[in-house]
């Protein structure tokens, strides 16, 4: 587990933003917060010092697969386990975000104790997945 307690944090809806900065800060981590998928995927250009990513599954620019698949091709991001979070109920979109490298899907609208159980899965690497 990379030594670093920041988390990068990625979402559009500025109520969700809040909530998850939040419990995240509660569980120790430091957020580094955006508001949509771009200003991630520029945020990754230049730093892959992150112990976990969250992200909206819909956000304007990129959205949350798609800065899920740029991830995929850069080595130094594929150690980064990601949680994505959405309102989207489709099984089909769900497979297809585990095929591009998300660790964890929690789907919306999430209690804070299910948020803060799956960041604790993210964080500690106990999911089993790989990115």
């Amino acid at each position: 587990m990379p030594t670093t307690r920041r988390i990068l944090i990625a979402d559009d809806d500025p109520i969700i933003r809040h909530l998850v900065t939040r419990l995240s800060a509660n569980e120790g981590l430091q957020p580094v917060v955006v508001n949509d998928g771009g200003a991630a995927y520029r945020l990754l250009q230049a730093d892959a010092n992150f112990c976990g990513a969250i992200f909206d599954m819909m956000m304007p620019q990129l959205a949350g697969l798609d800065v899920i698949r740029f991830m995929s091709t850069e080595k130094r991001l594929l150690r980064i386990p990601v949680m994505m979070i959405t309102s989207e109920q489709d099984l089909r979109l769900m497979a297809n975000s585990f095929a591009a490298g998300v660790t964890l899907f929690l789907p919306k609208p999430f209690t804070p104790e299910q948020f803060q159980t799956t960041l604790r899965l993210l964080v500690q690497g106990k999911t089993g997945a790989k990115h």
